[in-house]
């Protein structure tokens, strides 16, 4: 018997999740419709390349509805079931509340398998078709690769560029505001190019400095040997598979925050789909305790909002250095646990 009614409720949460996805979905679906339509009327691409970038998009936006839709469906669903009087006769049946949060967390393992694929692989991939895709319907190249502030510092010399461009395919990056220190010699310039194959640096119109002596403009193109490699560009960490980020973050010789950055958006694409069963946790032991939907529609709100300032709040956080990206992923899903925690234990 109280198996049976504990499928019941299971039964109202699935119709409400599924609701809620639907829900979710459309109104991501509409924004993003709005800004595609506006684009086929301004460059008239083929419809068919439209479509292919709008369906591109599908991944991240399947994603983010089956999280939200947890809390959603849950609260409302036992909101429902709590106006209707069916809790009171589930719990004088045999079921005491706190037994029916555990199993609203279970169906949620499969969401957290779908999303846990879709963050990793196939959103990635989708947001990257989506630029290209644009960049080609407004006869525009893609931006080169580029990689911020790069130094390379090998025993006595120091090479550093505030700017690494790799264009696609080329066996020459661009390099701009660069410095090369050999011995007692410094050569800066505004601009040079990286040879990978000859694994060179070269210098355009450069001053050389050297101690006791006031810098000098020398008058022609200045070669100097790099045998670091060229590694490979910063792409947007959301357009880059976890692989590609798992590398990016191990990699000592790129910068602090595009490691951190890195190692923040592994983490979170491991910590996100745990949120749905967090959710589950969280939201049943809430929904419990509410008496009524105007009640449980605020919840709603509360639950989503405060989650959200505190998704959006961590990767600054993480790539400032100021919480270890691991710690930051997780942040939210550990302050939503302790919240399931504190509510169980009220519910008892």
């Amino acid at each position: 018997m109280p198996s049976l009614l504990i499928r019941l409720v299971l039964a109202e949460v699935t119709r409400w999740y599924a609701a809620g996805v639907a829900l979710f979905l459309a109104l991501q679906l509409t924004d993003a419709l709005s800004s595609t339509v506006a684009n086929l009327i301004t460059y008239k691409p083929a419809l068919s390349t439209a479509a292919g970038a709008f369906l591109s998009l599908a991944p991240s936006f399947l994603n983010r509805s089956l999280v939200l839709a947890v809390p959603f469906a849950i609260l409302l669903a036992l909101a429902r079931m709590q106006s209707d009087n069916e809790l009171k006769a589930i719990s004088a049946g045999g079921v005491p509340p706190l037994r029916l949060v555990w199993p609203l967390a279970l169906p949620f393992l499969l969401v957290a398998a779908v999303t846990y694929g879709n963050a990793n692989q196939f959103a990635p991939q989708g947001m990257a078709r989506w630029w290209n895709t644009w960049y080609g319907v407004y006869n525009m190249t893609p931006p080169p690769p580029e990689q911020l502030r790069y130094t390379y510092a090998p025993p006595g010399a120091l090479y550093y560029a505030g700017k690494v461009i790799t264009p696609p395919g080329s066996d020459e990056a661009q390099l701009q505001g660069v410095m090369v220190q050999r011995g007692q010699s410094v050569l800066t310039a505004s601009t040079g190019t990286w040879n990978t194959r000859t694994r060179t640096w070269t210098l355009l119109a450069p001053w050389e400095t050297r101690p006791g002596q006031p810098p000098r403009a020398l008058t022609g193109p200045v070669t100097v040997p790099q045998t670091d490699r060229l590694r490979p560009a910063i792409i947007e960490v959301e357009q880059t598979t976890t692989p590609v980020l798992r590398a990016r973050a191990a990699d000592p010789g790129l910068p602090g925050t595009d490691r951190r950055e890195a190692a923040f958006t592994v983490a979170q694409r491991t910590a996100d789909p745990v949120t749905p069963i967090i959710f589950a946790l969280a939201a049943g032991a809430l929904g419990l305790l509410l008496r009524n939907r105007a009640a449980a529609f605020g919840a709603v709100l509360v639950f989503l909002v405060g989650f959200y300032a505190l998704w959006t709040t961590m990767p600054g956080l993480a790539r400032a250095g100021a919480v270890q990206p691991d710690l930051a992923a997780w942040t939210p899903n550990l302050a939503f646990l302790i919240l399931a925690a504190a509510l169980a234990w009220r519910l008892r």
